[in-house]
This record gives C-alpha cells, structure tokens and sequence, in this order.
C-alpha cells in the first residue's frame, strides 16, 4: 500500500527525543511489512515560537509563512536522522522530488513546500500527486468532532463521514475565529476533488498510526470518497478494515 502519513509538530515532538524515536520505528515498520510511506511533519512549537517572535519584529505574513515552511524542514530533518539510511537525507522540497524518492524506495520526509499553503495541504497535495491508497493524519485529537472539543464539551466524535461533508464541516468551523479543526480548508477540498481514502485519528501515540495502515482499525474518523471508498486491497484480504 502507498500511504502518506501527516503528523503534526505536536505530535512528533521535537523535545521528546524518544517520542520521535517512536514514530520512526513505526515508519520503519510499514516499510519493513512492504508498504510505501511518504511523511510531512508539521512545525508544532517550534513553528510557532519563531513566528511569534518575528511578528513582533515586523515580518508580514508571507515572510512568517516562509519561517513556519523552515521550522517544518528542521522537525522533517529530526525524524529522517532517526529513520537513518531507509530515509531521503534532505526533505524534499517539492512534490516530484518526494515522488521520485518513493520511486527509489526510500521514505519520503518533508515539511512545508510553499507560502499560505499548510502541511495538511501538503499532505493532501503529497497523497494526490503520487497516487496514494490511504492519506493519515496524526493529529492530537481523535479525529473530526461536531465542533471544537477543547472548546465545547457537547463537541460529538464523528466516526465516519463523506469528504463533502468534511468539507461543509471545516468550512463552518473556519468562520469563527479562534476555532479549530482537524485538518484545513484546502486539504479538505483536496480530499474531496482526489476521492482518497483518510483517516484522522489521535496520532500521540504512534502505534496507532500502524494499526491504522496495517488494519483499518482505529478510533478516529474515516473520510470516504464519493464513491462509497472501497477499503484498500490489505484491508479487504485480511479482513480487517472499519464496518
């Protein structure tokens, strides 16, 4: 199976060595169990401090976006010293390039690629682009709630849902300011123009994230395509994906 896996900053954490010694045994094992795996790691703290400060220096908004695209690079950087060999040794910094490092069998690891653009855009770009059978996204929440639930504690934990209606959700959440989502606005449309099959699930724990890829299996939320998103070909012979 080709997967691309989106795990955010906060997730990876870069002050936890072991924390991201964790998730590279993870990617390590889906690579060893003959799957394909593509990584974008968010910015996190890192990204965000950096932009905090520069704000405050001056830096309008397109020079922040290129600081955040730096602080994604240094967490992509972190993560392929702990993969070692099997790992490109430099993040890619466009979507071939990462194509053709998945072509050459090693693990594709990037942050950022451009300006007003996320890493969950990215990541959606990434799945498109290179065909993917499964998109995750490692997250710090157990995937698509009906509203914020560090805001609100009547938010409901959705288990399935369409990609349009991903995308009416998201676009609701992103009207009032200061709410969240689990991924952005433009990944959600990306989802929903490629009909890839994705699962948001809580990503702290990176075993999740293989029992995910390996099964079907977890806890969080599938996106399904228009198409009623047939399961992936290992799912479907091991009997293992979500009913």
């Amino acid at each position: 199976m080709k997967v691309v896996v989106s795990v955010g900053g906060s997730v990876l954490s870069p002050g936890d060595p072991e924390r991201v010694a964790e998730h590279a045994a993870v990617i390590e094992s889906l690579r060893e169990a003959g799957h394909t795996v593509a990584i974008v790691v968010g910015g996190g703290s890192t990204a965000l401090e950096y932009i905090e400060v520069a704000r405050e220096l001056g830096a309008n908004e397109m020079k922040l976006d290129e600081i955040g695209i730096a602080a994604t690079r240094l967490n992509a950087r972190l993560l392929i010293e702990a993969l070692g060999e099997p790992a490109v040794q430099t993040p890619p910094e466009e979507y071939d390039a990462a194509g053709d490092a998945l072509r050459r069998g090693e693990v594709a690891v990037m942050g950022g690629v451009a300006p007003a653009q996320t890493t969950d855009a990215v990541s959606a770009a990434l799945a498109e682009y290179v065909d993917a059978d499964l998109l995750v996204y490692a997250t710090s929440v157990a995937g698509v709630y009906t509203a914020d639930p560090n805001e609100s504690e009547d938010a409901e934990h959705i288990p399935e849902l369409s990609a349009a209606d991903l995308v009416e959700r998201i676009a609701g959440i992103q009207m009032n300011a200061g709410a969240g989502a689990p991924v952005d606005l433009l990944a959600a449309k990306v989802i929903q123009r490629s009909g890839l099959r994705t699962i948001v699930l809580d990503g702290t724990e990176p075993e999740r994230i293989a029992r995910a890829v390996e099964t079907g299996e977890h806890e969080g939320t599938d996106v399904l395509p228009a198409n009623g998103g047939a399961d992936p070909a290992e799912w479907d012979a091991s009997g293992g994906a979500n009913e």
